[in-house]
């Protein structure tokens, strides 16, 4: 039997990437999307549902507000930026709370603590689905090197090379095409023919950019622009 799920966040670009998460996992259904607390509240009173993913930081209503307003909840997994918030969330009983950016090892870890236990159906990934390599090997300074994709912000275009960017690191040169790499790299979309960016690290999409999380600004090219939208569903 599979569990209904519904998202709650007032970020589009957030549900894009828990939608595809949710999508690898046969066990989880996605029932809706709300974009506040209020939408949500509505929704829960006419549809029923097993599991919430829940956003803290909303504007009108908190997500613990959300809480603390439904009589009988859902069983819940805390979705937000700010650690500090997040940990008030286990006095509402929550069964975990995901740090954005969320990665998808970790998501996994925490749908296993609700559906570990009945274990009728294992978390595998998604026959439909491709998944998400953890690492790749890329030609670095002669040498071949591990790199953690889900580290990777976003990849530029430089010359015949590529520049890796990252938030805790210079960037890295390697000698790789954005080609190669995007086919490699389900979690990120190409939105320029020099841009490929994370999408787990996607912060704002307005006008013709897109903003990542760690301040970059990426350009949004003409004949990338609709893919994008369509992508995002705006």
């Amino acid at each position: 039997m599979k569990l209904s799920c519904l998202i709650v966040d007032d970020e589009p670009p957030a549900h894009v990437v828990l939608e595809r998460y949710i999508e690898k996992i046969e066990r989880l259904t996605l029932l809706g999307h709300c974009y506040n607390a209020l939408d949500a509240l509505n929704f829960l009173h006419q549809h029923p549902i097993d599991l919430l993913f829940l956003d803290i930081d909303m504007p009108e209503l908190s997500g613990l507000e959300l809480l603390t307003a439904l009589k009988n909840p859902p069983r819940v997994i805390l979705t937000t930026a700010y650690a500090e918030f997040a940990l008030e969330g286990y006095e509402y009983g929550v069964v975990d709370y995901l740090l954005k950016p969320i990665r998808f090892e970790r998501f996994i870890k925490a749908v296993d603590r609700l559906i570990a236990p009945s274990a009728e159906l294992p978390v595998v990934p998604s026959p439909t689905t491709a998944p998400t390599p953890s690492y790749l090997l890329l030609n670095i300074n002669n040498a071949r090197q591990k790199i953690d994709t889900a580290d990777i912000v976003y990849i530029s275009a430089a010359g015949n090379y590529v520049q890796l960017h990252f938030l805790q690191q210079r960037p890295l040169l390697a000698s790789e095409t954005m080609s190669d790499l995007q086919k490699q790299l389900p979690q990120f979309i190409r939105v320029h023919k020099s841009y490929l960016i994370n999408v787990d690290y996607l912060s704002k999409l307005e006008g013709n950019r897109v903003y990542l999380q760690g301040g970059a600004e990426i350009p949004i090219g003409v004949s990338y622009k609709q893919s994008v939208l369509s992508y995002f569903k705006v």
